[in-house]
C-alpha cells in the first residue's frame, strides 16, 4: 500500500524555504479520532503560536507562500500568514483543526495550487488561485479561490474566511463522506477451494438451566466445535442456570448440514446467533501463508485513512491477507456532501462507485497442504524430541509453493475478537513458548549443517581448485589448523580415500574441512560469494509473504559486526554449514530446486493468479528467474549424481530410508549443531531424480518438486528429517500405504 507519512516543521524557516524553492508537499495531517464532523473543536489550551517571519515579495509572495504551505500540509505555517485582524477572529488551534478536519474527511492525498492572477492596489490586494484536491475516494475536486490580502502592521496578511478551504464551507458548513465499501474478496487454493472467505458464522451457546437432554446435546455439538463433550461441558459448568454462555462458532454451511440434528435442541437450552465474519475452513489450512485480518492498528490508522479507509474496517495483518490487501479490499467509493451546522445536507460535491475486490488464488492444493501439515504435526508430536519444525515444497520449474508448513501452528480465527473464547485462545498462542505465529518455513533461521556442503563442493568446482575427482584420505580426524584444534568426522575411523562426489554423498566432514581451508587460502571470499549465488544470505523475496535473510558471513561482515578479523577457522566451520552461517528452509528448498532444474534460481511465490473483477481480467502470476547457479552443465551433473547417490548407493547417508521406494529421489542429509539441545535434523532434496512411471502408466521424465525439512533439536537428519521427506513424496505422488515413521 502506497501511503504518506506525517511531518511537522517549524513554520518560520519553512516559509522562507518555500519562497526560495517553491517546494511541493512534504507530509500529511495528524489524525482526528472523531467521526462527528459537526462537533466543535475542543477549547484551546496552550494554543501554539507561530513565529512571524517577514516575507519578501509583497502581497503576491505572501499569497503564494500561503498556498505552498497548504500543499505541504503546514497548517500552522498558513496561520502565520493571516492578517492580524483574521488572527484576532480565529485562534491557531481552531484554524489548524478546521483544515485537518476537512482534509481527513475528504480523504485528501495531495493539494495542488495554481496561481491565476494577482492585483495590488495600495494596502489591499487579491490573488486568483485554482486549488485541486486529489482524494483517495472521490477523485479530484477543483475550485477557484479569490484570496484577499491586506497590508497592516508592516506586513501583508491574508484575510481569511472558511470559504478559502472550499467555497461551500462558508458559514460553518462541514464535509461528510459516506463510504461505499466493497465486500472483502476471498482467498482460494489453486483449484478454487476456499482458504479464507467472508461468510456467516453461527455462534452456538447454551442457557444451562434450559437444557433438557444434556448428553444428546453434547453428542451433537461437540464434533461441530472440535471439542470433546467434557471440554464443552466445562465451558458452562460454573455458569448460573439463567446465564447465556457462548461455546463456539460454526460456519453457515456446517450449520445447514447439521441443522436437522441441532433443531431439537434449539428450543431446549441451545441458542444460535448469526454474524458476518472472516472464515477459515477446517480451523485454518496454511495459516502461516493465508495470514489473518484484524482492526487497523492505532499506529497505522493515519496511513490507512489517507489511503481512503474509513478507519473501522478489518484489514490484512499477516500473510497473504496483508500482502494482498489492495486486491482483497477493493477500492472504496463514496459520496462527499456538505452539511450545515444543524446537520442538513447543503450540497453533494462528488460521488464515486466502489471498485470490486479481487480474489487471490494461491499456488497449492488445499488437500495436499493439509496433508503436509498433518505429516509434520504427527512426526513432531510422536518423536521423543520433537517440538518444532518446518516443511517447504516448491515446484522446481516455477518456484510456486506447493506446500509450506510450520509447527507449532495456530487457528487464524483467534483474531476474531467477537468469537467465543477468542481472548483466551489468542493469549494462549501469544504466550506459547514455541511461538506458533512465526512461519519457521520462511522466517526461521538455522545453521545449515551438512546441507551447506553442496555449496562448498560447488565453490571448489567453480574456483578450479577442485574437480569431481579430487581425492582426499579421510582418517576420521582433521588437523589442518594444528593438533590443538583437531576436528572429527561423524564416522569413527573416517571414510578412507574419497573424491569430491563420494565426499558429498557420504557427507565426509574432513574432506570439507580441508576444502574450506584450501579455498580460504586462495580467496576468503570464494565460499561466501558462491553461497550468495545459491540464493543464501538474502531474502528470497517470495511473492506473497515476508521471509528472513539468513546470514552468510565474510571477512567484511565479521569485522563490521564482530569487531574481529577473519580467521581460517571461520572458513573451515563455514564449509560444513556451522559458525555464523544461517539459512531458512525456504532458501534451502529454492537451492535444491535450482540444482534439480538445471541451475535456474527462481523467485518463490505463493500466488498462482489474481482473480477477475469488473473489467479487470484474471491475471496469472508469472514465474521469475532471478539468477543462475555458477556451475557448468558438467559440474552440475556431478552434484546431481552425488545427491542421487545419497538415497540409493550403499554409502549414501539416507539410503536406508528409501529402500524399495518407487520414486527416485535425490537429496542431502544435515545434522546442524545447535546448542544447548540436540542438533537440528535436516533433509532436503528433489523428486523424481530419474524418470518415474506412475501407477496409471504416465512417466515423469524430469524433477517436479524440491523439498526441505527441518525438525529443531531432534537429532540426526537421516533419522528424523529424511522419513518426513519420504512421507511428503508419498503424499504428493499418492503412494500408499504410507510408510510409518521409524520411531515409537
Amino acid at each position: 500500500m502506497h501511503v504518506r507519512k506525517g511531518s511537522s516543521s517549524k513554520c518560520g524557516l519553512f516559509l522562507l524555504f518555500l519562497l526560495l524553492t517553491a517546494c511541493g508537499r512534504l507530509g500529511a495531517p495528524a489524525v482526528q479520532d472523531t467521526y462527528d464532523l459537526a462537533t466543535p473543536a475542543p477549547p484551546a489550551t496552550d494554543t501554539p503560536r507561530p513565529t512571524d517571519t517577514p516575507i519578501p515579495g509583497g502581497a503576491e509572495g505572501v499569497g503564494l507562500a500561503f498556498y505552498r504551505a497548504w500543499e505541504a500540509w503546514d497548517f500552522l505555517g498558513m496561520y502565520s500568514l493571516l492578517s492580524p485582524q483574521s488572527q484576532a477572529l480565529v485562534d491557531s488551534r481552531s484554524f489548524v483543526t478546521r483544515y485537518q478536519e476537512a482534509m481527513e474527511t475528504a480523504a485528501v492525498q495531495t493539494i495542488h495550487a495554481q496561481p491565476l492572477s494577482a492585483r495590488q492596489d495600495g494596502a489591499r490586494a487579491e490573488m486568483g488561485v485554482r486549488v485541486t484536491w486529489e482524494t483517495a475516494v472521490v477523485g479530484s475536486l477543483a475550485r477557484e479561490h479569490t484570496l484577499e490580502l491586506v497590508y497592516d502592521q508592516d506586513r501583508w496578511g491574508v484575510l481569511w474566511r472558511e470559504g478559502l478551504i472550499l467555497p461551500e464551507l462558508e458559514g460553518g458548513n462541514r464535509l461528510l463522506l459516506a463510504y461505499r465499501i466493497p465486500a472483502r474478496a476471498n482467498v482460494y487454493d489453486r483449484n478454487g477451494r476456499a482458504l479464507a472467505y467472508q461468510g456467516t458464522a453461527f455462534t452456538l451457546g447454551v442457557i444451562p438451566g434450559q437444557i433438557t437432554d444434556e448428553a444428546g446435546l453434547l453428542e451433537v455439538i461437540s464434533p461441530l466445535l472440535d471439542k470433546t463433550p467434557e471440554e464443552v461441558k466445562e465451558l458452562y459448568a460454573a455458569a448460573l442456570p439463567d446465564w447465556y454462555v457462548p461455546l463456539g462458532d460454526v460456519a453457515d454451511e456446517v450449520m445447514q448440514e447439521h441443522y436437522a440434528e441441532l433443531q431439537p435442541y434449539l428450543a431446549a437450552g441451545l441458542t444460535s446467533r448469526e454474524r458476518l465474519t472472516r472464515l477459515y475452513p477446517e480451523n485454518g489450512v496454511a495459516p502461516h501463508i493465508v495470514g489473518y485480518t484484524g482492526f487497523i492498528p492505532a499506529e497505522q490508522l493515519a496511513e490507512y485513512k489517507a489511503s481512503g479507509y474509513r478507519g473501522d474496517e478489518k484489514v490484512g495483518l499477516a500473510g497473504v491477507e496483508a500482502w494482498g490487501e489492495n486486491y482483497l479490499a477493493g477500492g472504496r467509493g463514496g459520496t462527499l456532501t456538505v452539511v450545515s451546522p444543524t446537520g442538513e445536507t447543503v450540497a453533494t460535491l462528488a460521488e464515486t462507485e466502489p471498485q470490486q475486490a479481487r480474489s487471490l488464488y494461491l499456488s497449492f492444493d488445499r488437500d495436499f497442504q493439509a496433508a503436509v501439515e498433518q505429516a509434520l504435526r504427527e512426526a513432531i508430536e510422536t518423536h521423543p524430541n520433537g517440538a518444532a519444525g518446518a516443511v517447504v515444497v516448491l515446484d522446481v520449474n516455477t518456484g510456486a509453493v506447493r506446500a509450506m508448513a510450520s509447527y507449532p501452528t495456530y487457528n487464524p480465527a483467534i483474531f476474531d475478537a467477537i468469537r467465543p473464547n477468542a481472548e483466551l485462545e489468542l493469549a494462549a498462542v501469544l504466550n506459547h513458548p514455541g511461538q506458533p505465529l512465526v512461519n519457521r518455513a520462511a522466517q526461521g533461521e538455522y545453521p545449515a549443517g551438512s546441507l551447506f556442503k553442496i555449496v562448498t563442493a560447488s565453490a571448489g568446482l567453480v574456483s578450479g581448485v577442485y574437480t569431481p575427482d579430487t581425492g582426499y584420505n579421510c582418517t576420521g580426524v582433521w588437523t589442518g589448523l594444528g593438533e590443538a584444534y583437531q576436528k572429527f568426522d561423524w564416522l569413527a575411523g573416517g571414510h578412507g580415500f574419497v573424491n569430491l562426489r563420494q565426499a558429498l554423498t557420504r557427507s565426509c566432514n574432513p574432506y570439507f574441512y580441508e576444502a574450506g581451508f584450501r579455498l580460504d587460502g586462495v580467496d576468503p571470499f570464494i565460499l561466501p560469494n558462491t553461497a550468495r549465488q545459491f540464493g543464501l544470505g538474502a531474502p528470497t523475496a517470495i511473492v506473497g509473504l515476508d521471509d528472513a535473510s539468513g546470514l552468510i558471513p565474510d571477512p567484511d561482515w565479521k569485522l563490521a559486526n564482530v569487531g574481529e578479523g577473519w580467521a581460517t577457522g571461520d572458513a573451515v566451520n563455514m564449509a560444513i554449514g556451522q559458525g555464523y552461517v544461517l539459512v531458512t528452509p525456504l532458501q534451502i528448498a529454492r537451492e535444491l530446486a535450482a540444482v534439480a532444474n538445471g541451475g535456474a534460481l527462481l523467485r518463490p511465490t505463493v500466488i498462482d493468479r489474481i482473480g477477475a473483477a469488473g473489467e479487470a481480467p484474471e491475471e496469472p502470476w508469472p514465474a521469475e528467474t532471478v539468477g543462475r547457479l555458477p556451475l557448468s552443465a558438467e559440474q552440475l551433473a556431478a552434484i546431481q549424481e552425488s545427491l542421487r547417490a545419497v538415497t540409493n548407493s550403499s554409502a549414501g547417508t539416507a539410503t536406508h530410508r528409501f529402500q524399495n521406494f518407487p520414486v527416485p529421489v535425490a537429496g542431502k542429509t544435515g545434522t546442524a549443531e545447535a546448542p544447548p539441545g540436540l542438533s537440528h535434523a535436516w533433509f532436503a532434496g528433489y523428486a523424481p531424480a530419474a524418470p518415474y512411471t506412475r501407477a496409471d502408466g504416465t512417466t515423469i521424465e524430469t524433477p517436479e518438486i524440491a523439498i526441505a525439512v527441518i525438525v529443531e533439536h531432534a537429532g540426526e537428519g537421516s533419522a528424523v528429517a529424511a522419513p518426513i521427506f519420504r512421507r511428503i513424496v508419498e503424499l504428493y505422488y499418492g503412494i500408499t500405504p504410507l510408510a510409518p515413521y521409524p520411531w515409537p
